[in-house]
C-alpha cells in the first residue's frame, strides 16, 4: 500500500506485472492520507454476482511521516531514523547541575507491540462509550496522542501503568527496575489490561514514546530540570512562611528535580490557518492535573510555550508553568493577609534536554521552549 493525497478515496488497481492467465493477480492499494490508523479487514469479490467476498486477510494502517500529506510529516530522513525508527534511547535524569543518562529500549516493532498499542486505543473509554466516532477520529494524530496519554496512566481508566510516589512499592516493581517498554506493555496485555505497577514520570514518558512511535507519530523523549507543577494555575509556584519562619500552610504546588514528558511532531491546523503552531507539541502522559476531566496533558504546541500563548488547546498554561512559572515567597500575617516577600523567576526550566539526532550527545532545547531572559 502506498499513501496518497488528503480527501481522496481508497484506491486499488491491478498491479502492472500480473500474469492473469497463470491465475495470478497483484493489487496496489492506495490509502487515503487521513484515513483512520489502525487494523483493515480485506476481501475481494471475483464476479459481479458473489453476495461475499473472498477474505485476502488483513491490513495495518499507521501515521506516514514519509508521506507529505499526512499531518505528520517529518521533512528530514535522518530525523525520520531517529524519531520513528530507532528502537533504543536515552532519557535524562538527574539535577541541571549533575545530568545522567540511562539507556532506554522502546522496542516499538517487538512483534505484537503495535497489536497491543491498538489494544490500547480500543480500550480507552471514548472508544468504549462511542465507538464509531473514536475510529474515525484515529485519522487525527492530536486526537490520538491525546488519547495516548491519557491510556498510559490508570488514573481514570484502563491504562498501563500506575504511578507511585512515596518509596512503597509492594506488589509489584520499584519504577527504577525498568529499563524498557516492551515488559510493561505486554505485561499490562497479560493481565488483561490492568495496571503495571509502578512508574514514575521518565516510565510513563519513555512508554508513550513507544507506542507514538510505533503507530507512525514521530516522538521523543524530554527531561526539563527543575519542572514546576503549577496546581492553580496562577503560573507561580506560590511558598507560604509565618513571621517565625514557619510554614503556615502547605502549598500545593511544587518543584521537582526534574520532570519527563515526550514530544509529538504533528501539524496543529486547529490552532491557526498557516502552520504557526505545527511541529513539536508537548504531551505528558504523567497524572498531574486533569484536563477536561481527564489526567492527560498535551498536545501542547512547543511553540505556542516559547511565545507565552497561553489561551491555546491543549494545556499549554500548565506546561508554559512547568519551565516558566516564577517561584514567589509569601510572608503570612496575623491577620491571614499575605505580603510578598521574594521572586525568583530564573531558577524554573532548566537544561531542557533530549537526545541528539543519530548520536548519543544530549541536545540543550531549553530555547524552543523560552527566551534567554531571567536564566542562570
Amino acid at each position: 500500500p502506498e499513501a496518497c493525497g488528503k480527501g481522496s478515496s481508497w484506491k486499488v488497481k491491478v498491479h502492472q506485472g500480473s500474469v492473469l492467465l497463470a491465475g495470478s493477480i497483484t493489487l496496489d492499494l492506495t490509502s487515503p492520507a487521513d484515513a483512520p490508523v489502525g487494523e483493515y479487514s480485506l476481501s475481494v469479490k471475483t464476479s459481479a454476482t458473489a453476495s461475499v467476498g473472498s477474505s485476502l486477510g488483513k491490513l495495518l494502517l499507521l501515521f506516514n511521516p514519509w508521506c507529505q500529506e499526512d499531518w505528520v510529516h517529518l521533512p528530514e530522513e535522518e530525523e525520520r531514523q531517529e524519531y520513528v525508527m530507532r528502537e533504543q534511547g536515552l532519557v535524562y535524569k538527574g539535577s541541571e547541575k549533575y545530568i545522567s543518562s540511562m539507556a532506554w529500549n522502546f522496542g516499538q516493532f517487538e512483534d505484537d507491540i503495535v497489536d497491543i498499542c491498538l489494544k490500547l486505543l480500543d480500550v480507552n473509554p471514548k472508544c468504549l462509550s462511542d465507538p464509531a466516532k473514536d475510529f474515525s477520529a484515529r485519522c487525527n494524530p492530536i486526537y490520538v496522542s491525546r488519547v495516548v496519554s491519557a491510556m498510559i496512566n490508570a488514573n481514570d481508566d484502563r491504562g498501563v501503568l500506575m504511578g507511585r510516589w512515596d518509596g512503597q512499592y509492594d506488589g509489584g516493581m520499584s519504577p527504577t527496575h525498568w529499563n524498557g517498554s516492551v515488559e510493561v506493555l505486554r505485561r499490562w496485555l497479560k493481565y488483561g489490561s490492568n495496571p503495571v505497577k509502578y512508574g514514575q514520570c521518565w516510565v510513563f514518558a519513555a512508554v508513550m514514546c513507544t507506542v507514538l512511535r510505533c503507530l507512525g507519530i514521530p516522538c521523543r523523549v524530554v527531561t526539563n530540570f527543575q519542572s514546576a507543577h503549577d496546581t492553580d494555575k496562577n503560573l507561580t509556584i506560590d511558598d507560604f512562611f509565618s513571621d517565625y519562619g514557619v510554614r503556615p500552610k502547605q502549598s500545593p504546588d511544587s518543584v521537582w528535580n526534574y520532570h519527563v514528558w515526550v514530544e509529538a511532531w504533528m501539524r496543529r491546523p486547529d490552532l491557526s490557518a498557516g502552520s504557526l503552531y505545527d511541529g513539536w507539541q508537548a504531551v505528558d502522559p504523567t497524572p498531574q492535573e486533569k484536563s477536561t476531566d481527564v489526567y492527560c496533558c498535551g498536545p501542547a504546541p512547543v511553540k505556542a510555550i516559547l511565545q507565552g500563548h497561553v489561551d491555546l488547546k491543549f494545556d499549554v498554561p500548565f506546561v508554559f508553568a512547568e519551565v516558566n512559572a516564577d517561584r514567589v515567597t509569601w510572608m503570612v500575617l496575623a491577620d491571614g493577609s499575605k505580603k510578598k516577600i521574594f521572586t525568583d523567576s530564573g531558577s524554573v526550566g532548566q537544561n531542557i534536554s533530549t537526545k541528539a539526532v543519530g548520536s548519543d550527545k544530549r541536545v540543550d532545547i531549553t530555547a524552543n521552549y523560552k527566551h534567554a531572559e531571567g536564566w542562570y
